[in-house]
């Protein structure tokens, strides 16, 4: 066992602080990787907060993860030391299932093995990126392509693939009119996505706040959802929507944005279940879903595009020890638009 160093929070809704935590060794099939930054998710303040049910604690948050290759285990045949990877939401998952074997580990049958607040496959506690290093076995690390810095990749590891993966998945492309709910650390990167892909983009947000900030990322409108005239304007105009936000919606009002066949996605998840009136899908063939991530291939797919097509996050770089600090202003929606750990400052 490997003792490194790592931000964690000791109990549900305490403040992060400056621990020690243990990594297991390197086996036969897996990559030591130094990290160099991580970057700050909502899930990683929802978990700490319990927000989403029980967690196990002492939790090292971190799912956005960047760095080196340092150590392969003897039987390690994708990668190098020296490489450039990252590791993303899961580190492991049951393999065999139907859709670990199709690609979509995402939704192993059994439950992923998630970065932190899960049980690896050794019994132990999952601890993630907020850490000087971490250990993942070959299968579940990614190679980032030399176009792609370490710090403005990070957040793709979560934020990229959360928004690529419905983009493809309900073909967005030319000729697809797709709107993006909300203009933060998802939803800018969906409009930048759904932009290099040849989608027309629509950005709703609830004001025009960040109205210059959504053009330049590559949205071709940008309307805000608190006039009621926009609801009228854009009525049956949508192939796709992709709702970022994790606050309450009124989801009758935006169910009539699509047109026939068209389908709202819904990346953020609330705390709290949300009642939805069906009648308002019923009507045009609407339909409502959900996505979570991708696959390993699938995030890989994303990484590759992203460097052909010059995607990367908008972010602040802070320290480790603005990592509460940082957890506030989320919440606050004071980041324009990501938050990314410098890990050399743990």
């Amino acid at each position: 066992m490997a003792t490194v160093t790592a931000y964690a929070a000791p109990a549900a809704n305490a403040p992060l602080e400056r621990t020690l935590v243990e990594r297991r060794p390197v086996g036969e099939h897996d990559v030591l990787i130094d990290i160099a930054f991580v970057g700050i998710c909502h899930t990683d303040i929802h978990q700490v907060r319990e927000g989403w049910g029980a967690a196990s604690f002492p939790m090292v948050p971190g799912h956005e993860i960047t760095g080196i290759v340092a150590e392969v285990g003897p039987g390690v045949s994708t990668f190098e030391v020296g490489d450039r990877v990252g590791v993303g939401c899961m580190v492991d998952s049951c393999r065999v299932c139907e859709n670990c074997r199709a690609g979509l580990e995402q939704y192993c049958a059994d439950g992923p093995v998630w970065t932190y607040n899960a049980v690896g496959k050794d019994g132990g506690l999952t601890y993630g990126g907020y850490a000087q290093t971490i250990v993942v076995d070959e299968n579940y690390v990614v190679r980032l392509p030399d176009a792609l810095a370490l710090d403005t990749a990070a957040p793709l590891l979560c934020a990229g693939i959360t928004t690529y993966s419905p983009l493809r998945h309900w073909n967005a492309g030319p000729g697809r009119k797709v709107a993006v709910v909300g203009l933060g650390g998802l939803g800018h990167l969906a409009v930048k996505l759904a932009h290099a892909l040849g989608a027309e983009v629509t950005v709703l947000s609830q004001s025009l706040r960040k109205k210059d900030d959504g053009l330049r990322l590559g949205a071709d409108h940008y309307l805000a959802t608190a006039d009621p005239a926009t609801f009228e304007e854009l009525r049956g105009s949508f192939d796709l929507i992709l709702n970022t936000v994790s606050a309450p919606l009124d989801y009758p009002a935006f169910f009539s944005l699509l047109r026939t066949d068209g389908t709202m996605v819904n990346l953020g998840l609330p705390e709290e279940p949300l009642p939805v009136d069906l009648r308002a899908l019923s009507g045009n063939r609407r339909s409502m879903s959900s996505s979570g991530i991708g696959g390993i291939a699938e995030t890989q797919e994303m990484l590759d595009f992203c460097a052909e097509h010059d995607v990367a996050a908008e972010i602040e770089t802070i320290r480790a020890d603005q990592l509460n600090e940082a957890y506030a202003r989320v919440l606050a929606g004071d980041v324009r638009y990501r938050f990314v750990v410098d890990a050399a400052t743990l």
